[in-house]
């Protein structure tokens, strides 16, 4: 019996009921303040902006709760671990089930299953709702708070050359051939870089070749006066193709959508370590709640009357935060080319399961 995994049914649901309920018990009081914090800062620039009210700020707190759910749940693991396993270690009951000769692998097993459905749950709603609600946001934050944009695949702040002029739109959506643009600035310039007109326009369409101004005006540099022009067709160089490669937002594709992106990156020669990182992490990144059990796990073993049980607890909280130190830390030196993507992506994750391991097994097996 002592060779199985899960010795125990009893004791496996036991575990896995009593960790779950911690885990949820500290996301939802974690997400419930960080979210009471957040919306106190930026309710005043959302009602700001007129006919913003109540049912806005609702809307922002739908968006942002995804969010806070798929960056505070990893530390929820890791602290819902240590509460627990330091609370069994004070009541003794680690000791019984070592004295019934579990090893320290089978006791944590419980906990290892549950942290990997928990890994499962998080990639699923990574995937399906954080990128999305990540995407409206954003867009809803680059928009000053206006209208929320109901078309899909929304951009904010596209830049765009043609020769030596520039194309600017604060927002886009659509895709194709069905681009439309928001906000557009043209940017004329002459040989020297130096601006000698600027022509805006509310709304840009793509025109086959070139990008249609809808009512434009024209500001001159040279006599400071401004015309209204005719509608008039700028950039015939820009393709749309070129404008849906631009301003990428990782958190805001799911991975499928980031692979297309990525593979028409590289077809078009632009580079893509940021992006593939980006994408790596999207694995590696719920995997790190199956990472918590074993680097908490400290705070499971060990007397509790030697007075060394909050040493194990606080030794178990700073190897658990010291992994997402330094997993943001690979990932800012990857998108800088430090680090390969696969490295970037997989080496904290790996490099903390060996020393968790290690400290498991030369302590306690």
């Amino acid at each position: 019996m002592h060779l199985e995994f899960f010795p125990s049914r009893t004791l496996t649901l036991y575990l896995s009921k009593q960790f779950i309920t911690r885990i949820a018990g500290i996301l939802v009081m974690l997400v419930l303040v960080l979210q009471m914090l957040d919306l106190l800062s930026e309710s005043g620039d959302i009602l700001a902006h007129p006919g913003n009210g109540e049912a806005q700020l609702w809307t922002y707190v739908s968006l942002r709760t995804p969010q806070l759910i798929a960056r505070f749940l990893p530390y929820s693991v890791l602290l819902a671990t240590i509460l627990m396993l330091a609370t069994l270690n004070q009541n003794s009951e680690v000791v019984a089930m070592k004295a019934s000769g579990l090893s320290a692998h089978q006791v944590l097993a419980p906990l290892l299953i549950t942290a990997m459905a928990v890994s499962a749950i998080s990639f699923v709603f990574n995937e399906r709702v954080v990128t999305r609600a990540t995407a409206t946001l954003k867009a809803w934050q680059d928009n000053e708070w206006g209208p929320i944009p109901k078309e899909s695949s929304v951009r904010s702040n596209v830049y765009l050359k043609d020769g030596n002029n520039i194309l600017l739109a604060q927002q886009m959506t659509g895709s194709g051939a069905n681009i439309r643009m928001q906000g557009v600035t043209w940017y004329e310039r002459n040989d020297e870089m130096m601006i000698v007109a600027q022509i805006r326009a509310q709304r840009a369409v793509y025109a086959n070749p070139g990008w249609r101004l809808e009512k434009p005006v024209r500001f001159s540099v040279d006599n400071t006066t401004a015309a209204p022009l005719a509608d008039m067709v700028v950039g015939t160089d820009i393709t749309p193709q070129q404008v849906e490669l631009t301003n990428i937002d990782p958190d805001g594709q799911d991975i499928f959508q980031l692979t297309h992106t990525i593979s028409a990156l590289k077809a078009s020669g632009r580079q893509t370590s940021e992006l593939e990182g980006k994408w790596w992490h999207k694995l590696s990144g719920p995997l790190s709640a199956l990472l918590m059990p074993i680097l908490g796990s400290i705070a499971a073993f060990g007397l509790a009357r030697s007075g060394q049980l909050l040493i194990r607890a606080v030794i178990g909280m700073a190897l658990g935060f010291a992994y997402f130190v330094i997993d943001n830390a690979a990932l800012a030196i990857g998108n800088f080319g430090g680090y390969p993507p696969l490295v970037a992506g997989w080496a904290p994750f790996l490099l903390f399961l060996l020393i968790g391991e290690t400290v498991l097994i030369r302590t306690e097996e």
